[in-house]
């Protein structure tokens, strides 16, 4: 029914039409029913009428020989309440006994009994007839005398038209009366819903508070989720606003530097002091330059997708990885090795998985302390959830602050790093539907990424 009912109607209309036709319906088969009822029932009260005035011919005739009726019988065929009954009778053998010279013709088909009703025609007219055999005795002829009576259907064809009319009546005053009681019904019953939307119009753009209106239990369930939609909107433009606070304030310490060195260069007296303030200068442009990136790449893992990942290898991607990290491995006097199985794939962001690799990597680089040699790379898929593990035997990360270390711009001690790279690799396994886990090793810390469900079992 709804389906029918154009989306372009208002909720009122929608909700009036969809009250409305199913009872237009009702009432529809309802004064069907009537008419049918009414038009039957006064056909039985005229056939009853007709029975009572053949029996009372049949009274007359039996008492006079067929001479004459009583008073009371012509009345009663005067005053029929149908219109004048006509009558007719005639004996065993045939012989007209008393009445009009001709009754109505049986139809054709119909089978003649003791007491039977039809329609005819008679003089042009049509007529409602009832024709039926008694047996008597009259002037010495004994046997079945057939009476018949009969009377003009158009007053009855009236009255039942008549009777139809009110009932047609009485049903659309009712079907109007209910149509009224309806729309204002509706008309009342969603005002709590225009005096939200009247309410939520209201609202400027920097009042994002969940509504407390109170609403009927129908709406409760929308309200329940706009105000979390405005939780939501509410929480992550805070955490923007966090983020460019704090972004702020972790740029500004590199760019005064390259301010500083700039001027440095500018003030130099003797080339040797350029060459050197100058390489000052594009270290601290390359810390400014890299933290501007893990900036961007965070907001990136953090942004909501828009497409679906595709499956990729992750063989290659490990391979672009360790290219990538070779020579700063090597200048570092750190061995990078891979251990992957042939053939694995997984369905995943490679730019995204492959900037938290880099980071990890990079991560292990700067905090892994003299000790650190190693960088194991291991990735393995397991009922279709891919995980990666990079693990290192440097100084690691005590278990106590692995809460710490994977938030943004928090670093376990001082160091050059821009505080992102944990941070970066936990959004991009929590954008591929994942986690990222820390373990401390002895010696070392392992930093695994559970691309997938968030409660595979990692030691499955």
């Amino acid at each position: 029914m709804s389906r029918a009912i154009p989306d372009a109607f208002s909720l009122r209309m929608r909700l009036t039409l969809i009250i409305l036709i199913p009872l237009l319906i009702v009432c529809g088969l309802v004064a069907a029913w009537a008419v049918f009822d009414a038009q039957k029932r006064a056909g039985d009260r005229f056939d009853r009428s007709l029975l009572s005035a053949a029996l009372a011919v049949s009274r007359d005739v039996a008492v006079s020989g067929g001479d004459a009726l009583s008073p009371e019988t012509n009345a009663l065929l005067r005053s029929s309440s149908g219109g004048p009954v006509f009558y007719h009778v005639y004996a065993p053998d045939g012989v007209f006994v008393t009445g009009y010279a001709t009754p109505p013709l049986t139809p054709p088909g119909v089978e003649a009994n003791d007491q039977l009703y039809f329609d005819s025609r008679h003089q042009s007219r049509d007529v409602r007839v009832l024709k039926f055999t008694d047996a008597m005795q009259i002037d010495g002829l004994s046997g079945r005398f057939t009476f018949s009576v009969w009377q003009e259907t158009a007053l009855r064809q009236e009255i039942a038209r008549d009777l139809s009319w009110r009932t047609f009546r009485v049903m659309a005053s009712l079907l109007i009366a209910v149509a009224l009681i309806v729309w204002f019904g509706v008309r009342f019953g969603l005002r709590p819903l225009v005096s939200l939307e009247d309410a939520i119009s209201r609202r400027s753009p920097d009042d994002l508070t969940p509504i407390k209106r109170a609403v009927p239990i129908e709406a409760r369930g929308i309200v329940g989720t706009l105000n979390g939609l405005l939780s939501q909107v509410t929480s992550t433009l805070k955490t923007k606003d966090d983020f460019i606070s704090d972004a702020s304030h972790q740029l500004r310490n590199p760019i005064a530097g390259i301010l500083a060195m700039s001027g440095a260069v500018q003030s130099a007296k003797s080339m040797k002091d350029v060459r050197e303030r100058s390489d000052e200068l594009v270290v601290a442009a390359t810390r400014a330059r890299d933290l501007a990136n893990n900036l961007l790449t965070y907001e990136r893992a953090r942004a909501e997708r828009v497409e679906p990942f595709q499956a990729h290898s992750l063989n290659a991607l490990l391979e672009d990885v360790v290219a990538e990290m070779k020579d700063a491995c090597d200048e570092a006097n750190v061995r990078l090795d891979v251990r992957a199985a042939e053939g694995l794939s997984a369905v995943l962001d490679p730019t995204m998985l492959k900037e938290a690799l880099l980071n990890l990597i990079d991560n292990a680089l700067l905090h892994g302390g003299a000790e650190l040699s190693d960088i194991t790379l291991l990735a393995e898929v397991r009922s279709g959830i891919a995980q990666i593990t990079v693990s290192d035997n440097g100084v690691g990360i005590p278990e106590a602050k692995h809460a710490d270390a994977v938030e943004r711009f928090k670093q376990v001690k001082p160091s050059t790093g821009s505080g992102l790279g944990l941070a970066i690799a936990k959004a991009v396994a929590e954008q591929h539907g994942g986690r990222l886990v820390l373990e401390s090793l002895s010696p070392g810390l392992s930093v695994v990424l559970v691309l997938g469900d968030q409660h595979a079992d990692l030691r499955a």
